[in-house]
């Protein structure tokens, strides 16, 4: 009897397993795109991506732990500059990178997550303007190793990562359109 349980638990381990490695091989390289379209002068949004300042503004992270420490360093708005964060007693660390500028048009963004987990997502915002309307497109990637997919997909996590998307572009609407 011991001995058939213990088969038992050991084939559903492996079958849990095996399918959570594969589902976590299609989460090694993560590709998320969200648009918005903001009814705001051209300038006013790409000035509340491009100036690192503007960031609490319109971040769902900031929006999550109000009492985030954040820093920017460097020539705000110009290639180079940093956002430093630090919240949730000190679980979340990291920043992020302007690594590349095309005024009005696109935004690159690196980020370097310490904490909770390491990671290097980029963000890449675009710019298009017709009429009134400002049509923002946030292109969101991830690159990871297995085990550290396997635990995305463990805990939700790309799931996680759209509605935070999502909701950051909300409140960059929000905020440009007041």
């Amino acid at each position: 009897m011991k001995k058939m349980i213990l088969i038992i638990i050991t084939v559903a381990l492996v079958l849990f397993l095996g399918i959570g490695f594969y589902n976590a091989s299609k989460l090694q390289q993560i590709h998320i795109q969200k648009v918005v379209n903001i009814n705001a002068d051209a300038e006013t949004t790409f000035d509340n991506v491009l100036y690192l300042k503007n960031f609490p503004k319109w971040s769902p992270f900031y929006e999550a732990d109000p009492t985030q420490k954040t820093e920017v360093k460097g020539n705000d708005g110009q290639v180079g500059a940093q956002f430093h964060w630090e919240g949730n007693k000190g679980k979340d660390l990291g920043y992020q990178e302007i690594k590349e500028i095309r005024p009005l048009e696109y935004i690159k963004m690196e980020c370097d997550i310490q904490k909770p987990f390491k990671a290097n997502p980029t963000f890449e915002y675009s710019f298009s303007q017709t009429g009134n309307i400002v049509k923002v497109t946030q292109d969101f990637n991830l690159e990871s190793g297995l085990v550290d997919s396997f635990f995305m997909w463990l805990f939700g996590a790309k799931k996680e990562m759209e509605k935070m998307n999502a909701r950051g572009l909300e409140l960059l609407k929000i905020t440009c359109e007041k």
